[in-house]
């Protein structure tokens, strides 16, 4: 009798060891490592169950390749859309004038033809209870009312449980299909006589393939498991979607090479005990890798939101309030108006506190920096907590001077207009730079009642596109300069002077 081989793996890199360690020499976790039995390959393994057509896999010239005009397809979900990203313009197409701007209010540009690529691998993760079943079983919905046929594996729950949510969210399709099993050999079977055109897989971590001794959810079963799934995807041109959880870190459970294997990597973030939710793009091969979509979860699922920066400066106070400034961010092709909240006042500690809520860290304290520098705002014996309104993080530096305003209103107990958006890069020297799709911010601000923009000089080429805006925009090169711009309070500029 052949002697058993086995292996003892790290649950969280997958790093592979021949004894046990204690702690995992490549991502330093401790009592990670989970032993797994090591099988040599056999016919009646997993992997010869995904038949193949060989005429697949004979090169071909790539100026011979037809690709589908309905190459997409669509979640008829506006945002869902927008992360998924849209199908490539054809040679010879006019490309869109610049600045140009959509028709209807909120509308987005260059829509047409989102949506799934017909023969990806998508996953979908996100922290439990946040809604990833609904969303994907509402997207099934709209998916098989256009005809599309759909094979939806739960894994965790049964075929009367999901039925239950389905009549919850009003969910009825006639070409919509559901099993619960979590072997994976029997769900290859199913797909082989029912032949899907769209497939999601509920949940990655629940599904297990029996050419593997360990449970589910170790690596080797999700890496596994995976790689099937690849296989079928690009071999069938069958859609999927698998689902999977993330880490009280905050990290895709399982190895990291299961991001590298899907074809897209999109987040649904939020908290669970409010109603906003946003689908991310961490990584995509067939659009744009920062796109987001908003979406409200209500009684009967979740309802998209087109114009999200209505919806965050919705709950702005209509009194002005100290330390408070409104910011325009982009965030893929989108433009975002979002709050910014500043909290200033005196420590009880020996060392001040510095909290950033949707704001870099290192970034808060740069910019605290320079206003001590370059203007002389002392924050050496006072706390500075900073939030941005809706939980979106901020990560481009177009931010910065209105985090720097919303510091100095409240630490000087003064005012910033609530009808003036401030957009503009803090330097070290304290010189304002410039950002880009400056036209694009303020277009959106304008459309937002915004009656005024602080923002860095701009181009002459720049200006003579901006005159046909309903807004005043105040240019300023210098941190001091806008000051009085922003706050338009002489003494608070004297006293810091």
């Amino acid at each position: 009798m052949a002697k058993i081989k086995t292996r003892w793996v790290c649950q969280s890199c997958a790093y592979e060891s021949a004894s046990y360690l204690g702690r995992c020499p490549d991502c330093g976790e401790f009592a990670s490592f989970c032993e797994e039995t090591i099988l040599s390959a056999s016919p009646l393994t997993a992997q010869n169950i995904v038949r193949s057509d060989d005429k697949i896999f004979a090169p071909s010239l790539i100026n011979e390749i037809e690709v589908d005009e309905t190459i997409r397809i669509s979640t008829s979900f506006e945002e869902f859309d927008r992360v998924l990203g849209e199908s490539p313009k054809r040679h010879g197409e006019s490309p869109k004038r610049h600045g140009e701007s959509p028709k209807r209010h909120g509308e987005s540009p260059n829509r047409k033809g989102g949506g799934f690529v017909q023969g990806s691998l998508v996953l979908l993760a996100g922290d439990p209870g946040i809604g990833k079943s609904t969303l994907i079983l509402q997207a099934c919905k709209n998916i098989c009312n256009n005809g599309k046929k759909t094979l939806y594996v739960c894994a965790e729950e049964s075929v009367s449980q999901v039925k239950l949510r389905a009549q919850r969210l009003g969910v009825e399709a006639g070409n919509l299909y559901v099993t619960s099993q979590n072997c994976l050999e029997e769900v290859i079977l199913q797909i082989e006589q029912l032949t899907p055109e769209f497939l999601v897989v509920d949940s990655i971590q629940a599904v297990y393939s029996s050419s593997i001794t360990s449970s589910a959810g170790s690596v080797s079963q999700i890496r596994e498991s995976a790689n099937l799934l690849m296989k079928i995807a690009k071999q069938k041109n069958i859609t999927t979607v698998v689902i999977g959880h993330v880490t009280k870190e905050g990290n895709i459970a399982g190895p990291k090479v299961l991001e590298h294997m899907v074809d897209c990597v999109i987040n649904f973030e939020g908290d669970k005990y409010k109603t906003y939710r946003m689908l991310r793009s961490v990584k995509n091969r067939f659009g744009p890798t920062s796109e987001v979509g908003v979406f409200n979860m209500e009684d009967d699922g979740l309802k998209e939101i087109t114009n999200p920066s209505e919806m965050f400066l919705r709950e702005k106070d209509q009194s002005p309030t100290e330390g408070c400034t409104v910011i325009a961010t982009i965030e893929g092709t989108r433009t975002l108006l979002l709050e910014v909240q500043a909290l200033v006042g005196a420590t009880p500690y020996p060392s001040p506190r510095r909290v950033a809520r949707g704001v870099e860290y290192n970034r808060l304290l740069q910019i605290l920096a320079v206003l001590e520098k370059r203007v002389g705002l002392n924050l050496s014996k006072q706390d500075v907590y900073i939030n941005v309104i809706g939980g979106i993080d901020i990560i481009e530096p177009a931010a910065d001077l209105g985090i720097a305003m919303a510091v100095l209103s409240c630490a000087r107990s003064v005012v910033v207009d609530q009808h003036t958006v401030i957009i503009g890069e803090i330097g070290l020297s304290g010189e304002i730079r410039a950002v880009d799709n400056i036209e694009k911010r303020l277009r959106e601000a304008e459309k937002l009642g915004f009656k005024t923009a602080v923002v860095p000089n701009v181009s002459d080429t720049v200006s003579k596109r901006l005159k046909d805006l309903n807004i005043k925009i105040v240019q300023v090169s210098r941190l001091v300069d806008a000051i009085p711009k922003c706050i338009g309070n002489k003494e608070t500029v004297s006293s810091l002077s």
